[in-house]
């Protein structure tokens, strides 16, 4: 997980998401991923999921010289993948990722603690849903 995180972390330095991090605030990274939630509701309610086996098959599909080529991957991408449910849950991940990596916050750890808290929690911790 670690490992994904740094990797997401610096794309999105390099594609200038954090050009100006003193500017950024938690809230502002907050919201962005409660938009990818939304997208993600959206696509749930118009039934778009991701078509992963028509994805690999066109991708197996590409002439040779096409499977390097990634624009000609992005173009399958965009027709079976991209703005589906899972990408957008996808997506929501990507940012909370990006935005643990960049305030310092030990993801994986605090995952790790926080399953082994609730698994000893009642039935819907208490609650009644």
């Amino acid at each position: 997980m670690k490992e994904l995180m740094l990797e997401i972390h610096q794309t999105n330095i390099e594609k200038g998401f954090w050009e100006n991090k003193a500017e950024r605030n938690v809230g502002e990274v907050l919201m962005l991923c409660v938009s990818e939630l939304a997208e993600a509701l959206e696509a749930h309610r118009k039934n778009k999921k991701a078509n992963i086996a028509a994805y690999e098959k066109e991708v197996a599909a590409l002439p040779t010289e096409e499977k390097n080529n990634i624009s000609a991957i992005n173009q399958v991408f965009k027709s079976h993948i991209k703005d589906s449910f899972e990408d957008e849950i996808a997506d929501t991940v990507i940012r909370l990722f990006d935005m643990s990596e960049a305030f310092g916050i030990d993801l994986e750890w605090h995952v790790k603690q926080k399953l082994a808290y609730n698994k000893s929690r009642e039935h819907k911790h208490g609650k009644a849903y």
